[in-house]
């Protein structure tokens, strides 16, 4: 082999191993942020808003004439709070022809757990490609389900997250951390 041949592959897996460290890298990071989308979107079904009565409202540091009080709002979670389809949205499913009226109560009682299950195997690589393969699936359902109600931001959004989802299983092999690293 050549001088300029030798040099040419040596250049070439110098390059590559750059690359490698930079795609592993990209790849930790989606893993974590799609990991984290899901777990926290979970999690926001079980989120409610409360009204706290505070005390009588002042004006110049006495109490008005009229007895008005301060109301404080607080976000809350609690697994009485549940909603995994918002109470808005489920009469917009509910009066859609197209909508499959056996999978409306199932989504509203999985979508908070399964979210929540996919992004925990997501972060921690259990079954990695599968997991990544299941939540791309469950935001093409999603989707479907806001092109009838016609919620064209959010069909936007879970358009890009499906593009973050192909970009993670297009890297996945550069996953160094896994459980079930095949999967």
């Amino acid at each position: 082999m050549s001088n300029e041949a030798e040099q040419s592959c040596q250049d070439r897996k110098s390059c590559c191993n750059a690359n490698t460290l930079a795609l592993v890298y990209g790849s930790l990071l989606l893993r974590v942020w799609l990991g984290v989308r899901a777990v926290q979107t979970g999690i926001e079904k079980y989120s409610k808003t409360i009204q706290i009565e505070g005390q009588t409202a002042e004006v110049d540091g006495v109490a008005n004439a009229e007895g008005l009080g301060t109301v404080i709002s607080k976000k809350v979670y609690a697994l009485d709070a549940y909603h995994g389809v918002p109470e808005a949205l489920m009469k917009k499913f509910e009066g859609e022809p197209l909508m499959l009226k056996f999978a409306l109560p199932l989504y509203d009682k999985l979508l908070g757990p399964g979210l929540i299950i996919l992004g925990l195997t997501i972060l921690l690589g259990i079954a990695y490609r599968s997991s990544l393969f299941l939540l791309g699936l469950l935001y093409i359902s999603l989707t479907w389900g806001l092109i009838l109600i016609k919620q064209d931001d959010g069909v936007s959004w879970l358009g890009t997250h499906m593009i973050l989802i192909v970009m993670a299983l297009a890297l996945a092999q550069h996953n160094r951390v896994a459980i079930l690293k095949k999967w």
